[in-house]
């Protein structure tokens, strides 16, 4: 890797839109590298994206388990010297349950994924991406995190909000994440936002969604670009500003 050239990690990006980010950065001329929590599926993705010619590569990463974000991270280190980007993809989810039937359990283990799991990667990416010119943090986030759209009932959202509590309240919490990261890192000109790549057909909705996991990465790959002059601490689909 030249001095110039910059590396990207993409959690959950085996499949679906982080993918499909991975290979939109890869294309952009960007390292990337892809962190999943299967080898051969990892291996896999990264090597379809290679036969295209692109600096893809598979990064062991469990974003649950504290040894292996660490190792992630050393691993990272010892290989690149710094991150440029980090964008923070793998969630899961649960349901459908009515918010007064879903156990504590459910909730708690979405949790350590969408929330949890996106701290403890930034957390253990930050001093690389420290040593970046223009890091860049986009959190995979979701308009079913928009507490503005699930309290209206005339939104097309809110009828989500009487099935999906695990989801829904794990995206809001990470909004609210998104925020605190970007008012302490702001200073340093770290850019960090929350996206939301639209109702999109993947393994999440049992690809059920209406739009591609390609369309929905653009809005990720936007503001992983971003310049200096890009947002910071907004909440923003591919079509602009979502309301929190």
């Amino acid at each position: 890797m030249t001095t110039s050239q910059k590396t990207a990690l993409i959690t959950g990006a085996n499949k679906g839109i982080g993918k499909e980010t991975a290979r939109r950065l890869a294309a952009l001329g960007i390292t990337v590298l892809i962190g999943a929590r299967n080898a051969e599926r990892g291996e896999a993705a990264a090597e379809e994206l290679r036969a295209g010619g692109a600096d893809v590569r598979f990064v062991p990463l469990d974003v649950t388990d504290e040894t292996s974000v660490q190792a992630a991270a050393k691993h990272i280190d010892a290989t690149f010297g710094r991150l440029d980007i980090l964008v923070n993809n793998a969630a899961i989810a649960a349901g459908p349950q009515k918010p007064s039937e879903t156990p504590a359990a459910t909730v708690r283990q979405v949790y350590e994924t969408n929330v949890f799991g996106f701290i403890a990667v930034t957390h253990a990416m930050l001093p690389l991406l420290r040593r970046s010119a223009a890091a860049r943090i986009v959190n995979m986030s979701s308009e079913l995190g928009s507490l503005t759209h699930l309290a209206d009932p005339g939104s097309p959202w809110s009828a989500y909000s009487s099935i999906l509590l695990p989801y829904c309240t794990s995206k809001s919490a990470l909004n609210a994440i998104t925020v605190l990261y970007a008012n302490e890192l702001r200073a340093e000109g770290i850019l960090v936002n929350a996206v939301s790549p639209g109702y999109c057909a993947t393994d999440l909705n049992r690809h059920t969604g209406i739009r591609t996991a390609e369309e929905g990465a653009a809005v990720a790959v936007d503001l992983a670009t971003a310049g200096e002059d890009g947002p910071t601490g907004a909440f923003l689909a591919e079509d602009g500003p979502i309301p929190w």
